[in-house]
């Protein structure tokens, strides 16, 4: 059975999602009272972002920081969190229109409303253009106000943020390139899902915690919480990719096998194609083709079974949770807090969502 959400998990999210509803509710006021126009697109923002969500990246900043002596009513580490939330709403933004997914938590992607909306009104130009631009513009408008939670956070989270954002965008362009040059090598592709998505995740949100907590030890404890960080955070996007593979849609809020139509450059696609027979390859050489049916899927997902790369993924998955947790021993925290990063790299790593 996948492992349940710590109870922290979820006092954590609420106190951010609280943050944020009174946060994003004052900028809907604010910018419709100037054109009622804006009301729609304003809107788009906490429609992704207070409609689904593990909220784990505020988890992980929050343990860094009161594991480091911070103070878990502070108001600066809500306000983190809710950054990361935004941060996190600016990169599905994107990401839905660089894929062209219809959906996101189980529900209508930005991209999509506004191409639909400008079909119905018969407004100028193209509507997938239309549609996509206001996305973009929407996922902007999250970045600038993930910057504006964190006005007061000091340079030396500054530095961290402004790195955390540099790799999640650097990540994002690698995993393009993969998917349009059909990159199937193991090392790149771990490559890929660790700066697109395991350090942002996991590693920078602790950094980014400490450095909030105690600016004057983060250059001791950084490398000591990318020990445990940064190997929980591949192991979390491996996890992703598993269930981008074989996940089940009512769970994930995604197609099954929208990664496989995607081709996207996965570690265990990786793992399939170095493993496969003459005839496996054949089946496999079909990922990335969008028009694939469900049975095209269901045969490709049992080539990828069949090679034994699931199983080697998982037991890599594995390996590296098991790191990471052994690595906290040697971080100066509280132990409440050493408990909790191990409970959520149980949680990250062995979930079916």
């Amino acid at each position: 059975m996948p492992a349940s959400a710590p109870d922290s998990l979820r006092e954590i999210a609420a106190r951010v999602e609280r943050r944020l509803g009174e946060f994003l509710d004052a900028e809907l006021g604010r910018w419709t009272a100037i054109d009622a126009d804006l009301a729609e697109p304003f809107a788009e923002i906490p429609r992704l972002v207070l409609t689904g969500g593990k909220r784990l990246r505020p988890a992980f900043c929050h343990w860094g920081f009161v594991g480091l002596g911070g103070d878990p009513d502070d108001p600066r580490i809500v306000d983190a969190g809710a950054a990361f939330e935004l941060m996190h709403a600016f990169a599905l933004f994107h990401d839905d229109v660089m894929d062209d997914a219809a959906s996101r938590r189980g529900a209508v992607t930005t991209h999509t409303v506004y191409a639909a909306k400008h079909a119905e009104g018969r407004w100028a130009g193209e509507a997938r253009r239309f549609g996509e631009g206001m996305a973009i513009l929407i996922g902007d408008l999250a970045f600038v106000y993930s910057d504006m939670l964190l006005a007061d956070a000091g340079p030396a989270a500054w530095r961290i943020w402004n790195e955390l954002r540099l790799e999640l965008n650097a990540g994002q362009v690698l995993d393009m390139l993969g998917s349009v040059r059909g990159v199937r090598d193991i090392a790149q592709a771990e490559r890929i899902a660790r700066y697109k998505s395991g350090k942002y995740t996991i590693e920078r949100p602790l950094h980014l915690g400490a450095a909030l907590a105690a600016p004057e030890r983060l250059d001791a404890v950084a490398p000591l919480l990318s020990a445990y960080g940064v190997p929980l955070g591949e192991a979390f996007q491996m996890r992703d990719d598993v269930m981008g593979a074989f996940g089940d849609t009512t769970a994930t809020g995604k197609p099954v096998g929208g990664d496989l139509r995607e081709g996207k450059p996965t570690p265990l696609l990786a793992r399939a194609l170095a493993a496969a027979s003459p005839a496996q390859l054949e089946v496999l050489r079909r990922v990335g083709n969008p028009d694939l049916d469900d049975a095209g899927v269901a045969e490709i997902q049992e080539a990828i079974v069949a090679t034994g790369a699931l199983a080697d993924l998982e037991a890599t998955i594995a390996a590296r949770a098991d790191a990471a947790v052994r690595a906290l021993a040697d971080v100066p925290l509280t132990e409440r807090a050493r408990a909790e990063l191990a409970a959520l790299a149980a949680y990250v790593t062995d979930r079916d969502t």
